[in-house]
């Protein structure tokens, strides 16, 4: 098998013109869900029209499998983060580059994603391309969406019945998020990022089936009288208690050499209060800059984020 095969998790397309679906997982190599998620549903696509004759699916769904090399040895990335590399100055030096020996490890999977992703678009010529890209997070508590500003984005979250979590992207660069937009494609381009939990959390793949499932029905893959209740409910019943929507108050970005050390215990959506002490490095303690919700706090070695906080519209009267 072909390492661009390998890459492929599945294609599906019965021949009915619709948007082009491209869904990434394992962007990080040790998050397995996405992956686990999509083979799953591949097979339950092709058993659907024998179950149910009136099944219509409309369109191109193609599940990719992203940073190969990370995924093989279990580790977030190999040279540094894939997810931080989709920047339009770092994707003209990767292929401009004279020689393949000029890139490391991210540069090379990033060039064979983006060589992958247009020849879909070249091939199937969509009218729209809806780019889902699945993660998991190192703590425990909870799921979320993040959306970018374009409306269909902000959309196509809701529906994934999970937390939305806006301005996210400007805390960070480089990722899926900031590349697949209008700017950089032709047809119109849309981006998602669903969060389905905890890394080895064995529900996490069976979340991201469910936004995987309301994700093809919101974009008109699949009607909705086609999906069954369980996924919606999968997604609202681990939602429960959780802020509809909220927007990013900080972003703590760390280095290799910061000796980052996040204290024990800490979940996603977790309230904290101003001088809340979070976190050491070398400078010493980090205490929390102001009253919110803590998201994705790292608890692992690998990573440019130690931390992001939060705020949600109800709490902060707005």
């Amino acid at each position: 098998m072909s390492k661009e095969n390998e890459r492929i998790i599945g294609v599906y397309d019965e021949g009915k013109k619709g948007p082009l679906l491209i869904i990434l997982g394992s962007m990080h190599g040790n998050e397995p869900a996405g992956v686990l998620a999509m083979e799953e549903i591949f097979q339950m696509l092709k058993r659907e029209p024998e179950t149910n004759p009136n099944f219509n699916f409309k369109g191109r769904f193609i599940g990719v499998r992203g940073n190969m090399a990370a995924i093989k040895l279990n580790k977030r990335f190999i040279n540094k983060d894939l997810n931080r590399q989709f920047t339009p100055e770092n994707v003209h030096r990767i292929f401009t580059a004279k020689s393949e020996e000029e890139l490391d490890s991210e540069d090379k999977e990033l060039k064979e994603l983006l060589e992958l992703i247009h020849q879909e678009i070249d091939t199937y010529q969509p009218e729209k391309v809806i780019v889902l890209d699945l993660h998991t997070t190192t703590a425990f508590g909870g799921i979320f969406s993040i959306a970018t500003d374009n409306p269909e984005s902000q959309r196509i979250a809701v529906e994934l019945h999970a937390p939305v979590i806006l301005g996210l992207i400007d805390g960070i660069q480089g990722t899926t998020l900031h590349y697949f937009n209008n700017d950089n494609f032709t047809p119109e381009m849309v981006a998602v990022t669903f969060e389905s939990g905890q890394h080895n959390e064995e529900l996490s793949a069976k979340r991201a089936i469910a936004a995987i499932t309301n994700c093809m029905r919101s974009i008109g893959c699949v009607r909705a009288e086609d999906v069954e209740n369980k996924h919606d409910s999968i997604l609202i019943e681990y939602s429960k208690g959780l802020p509809k929507i909220a927007d990013l108050l900080y972003c703590h970005s760390i280095a290799p050499e910061d000796n980052f050390k996040m204290h024990p215990g800490y979940k996603n959506f977790q309230k904290i209060e101003a001088g809340e002490l979070l976190a050491h490095d070398l400078k010493g303690e980090i205490r929390s800059k102001s009253k919110g919700r803590i998201l994705m706090p790292l608890y692992q070695k690998q990573g440019e984020d130690g931390f992001f906080i939060i705020k949600t519209i109800e709490e902060f009267g707005y």
